[in-house]
């Protein structure tokens, strides 16, 4: 099997974001209140909502940050990572522009605080960035040193057919 340059970088961009993904998960799965005090902070769901969202995005954190570091069903890992990092990044934008000062609570912590404006830009960088690579993700694929090689392995050869016919039917058939 021959490998690209391209299997080397999604690999490193399925590492880097599912350790992010990892990280933010663990860290609010240690204090599952933060985790809704900053889904609360940003005020864009109905209240109803923002206990079960807060209570649920960690788990999903660490679901989607585990399935990209194993190389498992790395593409619907991949496109989930897309969607959040999206509602992540309209989340903060929408904070900024409505003039709140709060902490992103990526990775725990949330709530009011009176340095957020500064911080803004450099949290839509980093989930831009981050989403960019989610999304090479899904497009490249997996990349090198991932179970979906071993679980959904291809066949090498250019007639599948003829690699795992039995000869008796290799035979009738031509």
């Amino acid at each position: 099997m021959r490998t690209t340059a391209g299997e080397w970088v999604a690999l490193l961009a399925r590492l880097v974001v599912g350790v992010v993904w990892l990280w933010a998960g663990l860290v609010k799965l240690a204090e599952p209140l933060g985790s809704v005090r900053a889904v609360q902070a940003y005020d864009l769901l109905p209240t109803a909502l923002t206990e079960p969202v807060g209570y649920a995005l960690p788990a999903v954190e660490v679901v989607v940050g585990l399935a990209l570091v194993v190389g498992v069903m790395t593409r619907g890992a991949a496109v989930i990572s897309v969607l959040l990092f999206v509602a992540f990044v309209i989340g903060i934008a929408s904070a900024w522009a409505r003039g709140l000062e709060i902490d992103c609570g990526c990775f725990g912590g949330g709530g009011y605080d009176p340095d957020a404006a500064s911080q803004y830009p450099v949290d839509l960088a980093r989930d831009a960035a981050l989403l960019l690579a989610s999304a090479y993700v899904v497009w490249a694929g997996p990349g090198r040193l991932a179970l979906d090689t071993v679980l959904f392995r291809r066949s090498t050869s250019p007639d599948p057919e003829r690699e795992t016919a039995p000869d008796d039917i290799r035979e009738r058939t031509g």
